[in-house]
């Protein structure tokens, strides 16, 4: 920098920056520099010029330039692996933090320091004749082109291709629009459902019995073609809770609700219905009924009788002698029977059990309480609560006699298919089984939908059973294990969109259902959605379920250990009844050798999972193997 001093006058001028060119008249003839305006503050354009100069000179610009785009190349990607693996949101910013906090530290050194063929040297030691400033610069040039050309080849394929293959967030996706069931169709006005009877004897111990009142009512009903009848399931789904009746018949879409009341003492009858058009909840009957408890099965056919009556639909019975010549008290153990089934736990399949055999101690040839008893059967063996050997034996007995006795109990046909099905895998007996018992009773719809589905798993045709499916929930829209049969139907269809809608319904019907959120996320993987999908299975409420596909959600998004973790979780958990989900989860993960390990396991153990081998989406690694095929023609599943 230049000195300030005094010349006369009391003026202040500078001294001249840098070397001055020699003028006209000789060599030391200097023409004076005028003084340039004051800007204020001692602030001088001419100094600023030569300190950027210095800048310049010293590559600092350029290794600043080349600094900015270097981040900029790095923050995306790292923004999207850190999305991938779900890293918490702190993590981006403390990036941006680093690399802002890093450029001023480039930049200090690239000022003080400067690089020589003897390596990194302070800039103020190196003589000017030995500095390779300007082959550096050179060199800086090239790095920016390259870096440059990589950050808009990035940009271009962001724009034109990745982003229009990034999963939606979950926060952002909008929910699939897929109908279900399909359609919302008309409310019809010659619709009922039967809400479940309410107990009221004095100690409150007749539940059982206002159950099974309830569902013999809706057997009646059932019987005329004229009237859709809500079926079991969707009805007693509203038990316990004070909903308005316009809302429950909103939910149900129909015109009527039968509700109603029980007090049984001793061998007294109090009955109390009720008839209710849903759109202004006027009663358009009511009537109690004072009977005896043998008048039973005919207080049923009047309030039948009299509710078909009011809607002015036809109702077709059976033999008027039929139901009275059931022994009551066998019957009694029936109902109680039933209610302790229907809860589904181990302790209360016991306890069915013991009630349908007392039933059948009292009435031998009480053919449905021999088919209540194998289905109880059938049911624990299903469950890992009895051995399937056991359990099979039993219920092939038991159905075996209820048969005898009445060869067209439509329920007993459908039993004997679900063990040829589940037990025997003998595809063709169960088929014949369930189109016997779908002929013999038209009004219960179940066993076209398990026909169905068994035709889907077999021949991989899947329209049947989606049909079936969206036909039976009209009619039970509230079938938790219907709609979920139909999500998996609609998976193995390729049908991911609709799967969707259907994973979402059953979460509003039951957020804990076990299976739900662990077969969404399967659905999720398969549309590519992998983040979304580990945050579905999280949801997941049976751990049985959550360690069975957790697997392969961790694979799909690259976290090996937490997929290893998991899948040892689930052998060292649930090997017994899970073999063939371990099958599935090495299949994904492409190990072959462990995957038919474990099939040949479930194989062992009559795992029911392998009725889907031939239509599960995630085998596609093994399904080019020889064993797979062998595999196929053992399950009887080839073509």
């Amino acid at each position: 920098m230049g000195k300030k001093s005094a010349s006369s006058g009391g003026q202040k001028a500078k001294e001249p920056l840098g070397p001055v060119p020699a003028q006209p008249g000789g060599p030391e003839a200097v023409a004076p520099i005028p003084a340039p305006p004051s800007h204020g503050h001692g602030h001088h354009p001419h100094i600023e010029f030569k300190f950027f100069e210095e800048l310049k000179h010293r590559n600092v610009v350029r290794v600043a330039v080349l600094y900015l785009l270097a981040c900029w190349l790095i923050l995306d990607p790292v923004h999207v692996v850190f999305h991938m693996l779900e890293v918490p949101a702190w993590a981006n910013r403390l990036v941006v933090v680093l690399m802002a906090v890093g450029l001023p530290a480039v930049l200090l050194f690239a000022w003080a320091f400067e690089i020589t063929p003897e390596g990194l040297k302070p800039t103020l030691e190196i003589d000017p004749k030995r500095s390779i400033r300007t082959l550096t610069g050179r060199r800086l040039d090239r790095a920016i082109i390259v870096v440059l050309v990589l950050a808009l080849g990035y940009f271009v394929a962001d724009k034109f291709w990745l982003a229009k293959r990034e999963p939606v967030p979950e926060s952002v996706a909008t929910k699939p629009t897929a109908p279900l069931p399909p359609a919302a169709i008309a409310v019809l006005e010659k619709s009922i459902a039967v809400l479940p009877f309410v107990d009221m004897s004095e100690k409150k111990d007749q539940e059982y019995f206002s159950d099974g009142l309830t569902e013999e009512l809706i057997d009646h009903l059932s019987r005329s073609p004229d009237l859709r009848v809500i079926a079991r399931t969707s009805s007693f789904s509203f038990k316990g809770k004070n909903e308005d009746v316009r809302t429950i018949a909103s939910k149900l879409g129909v015109a009527h609700l039968l509700e109603g009341s029980v007090r049984k003492a001793g061998n007294d009858l109090r009955i109390t219905a009720q008839l209710i058009r849903a759109a202004d909840g006027t009663h358009l009957w009511s009537q109690t009924y004072d009977r005896p408890l043998a008048d039973i099965f005919k207080v049923q056919g009047e309030i039948a009788g009299t509710v078909a009556q009011a809607l002015n639909v036809a109702l077709k019975t059976g033999d008027p002698g039929e139901r009275d010549q059931r022994n009551l008290e066998a019957h009694n153990l029936l109902l109680q029977g039933n209610f302790f089934l229907g809860r589904r736990t181990k302790q209360d399949a016991e306890k069915a059990v013991d009630f349908y055999k007392q039933a059948i101690s009292l009435d031998p040839n009480y053919a449905l309480a021999l088919e209540r008893l194998a289905s109880a059967h059938m049911f624990q063996a299903d469950n890992g609560w009895i051995s399937i050997t056991q359990g099979n034996a039993k219920a092939r007995e038991e159905l075996k006699r209820a048969l005898t006795i009445e060869p067209d109990l439509a329920v007993a046909h459908a039993s004997l298919g679900s063990l040829y099905e589940l037990f025997d895998w003998n595809w063709r007996a169960a088929q014949a089984e369930y189109k016997r018992a779908r002929d013999l009773d038209s009004s219960d719809d179940s066993s076209q939908t398990r026909l169905a589905r068994l035709d889907a798993c077999t021949s991989g045709r899947f329209d049947d059973a989606i049909a079936a499916f969206h036909q039976h929930l009209l009619r039970d829209p509230l079938d938790t294990l219907a709609l979920w049969r139909l999500g998996v139907s609609l998976v193995a269809a390729g049908r991911l969109n609709e799967a969707e809608a259907a994973w979402h319904k059953l979460e509003e019907l039951n957020p804990n259902y076990a299976g739900g959120h662990a077969w969404w996320a399967t659905t999720l993987v398969l549309m590519g959605r992998n983040a979304e999908a580990l945050a579905t299975v999280e949801r997941e409420s049976d751990e049985a379920w959550k360690l069975s596909y957790s697997p392969l959600v961790y694979w799909s998004l690259g976290r090996r250990a937490e997929s290893d973790a998991a899948l040892s979780q689930l052998k060292e958990k649930y090997a017994a009844g899970s073999a063939y989900q371990i099958a599935e989860m090495y299949a994904y993960r492409g190990e072959v050798e462990s995957a038919f390990e474990w099939f040949e396991r479930a194989y062992r153990q009559r795992d029911g999972g392998l009725q889907l081998l031939r239509i599960d989406p995630i085998l596609g690694n093994v399904r080019g193997d020889s064993r797979y095929k062998i595999l196929l023609a053992k399950m009887n599943l080839a073509d």
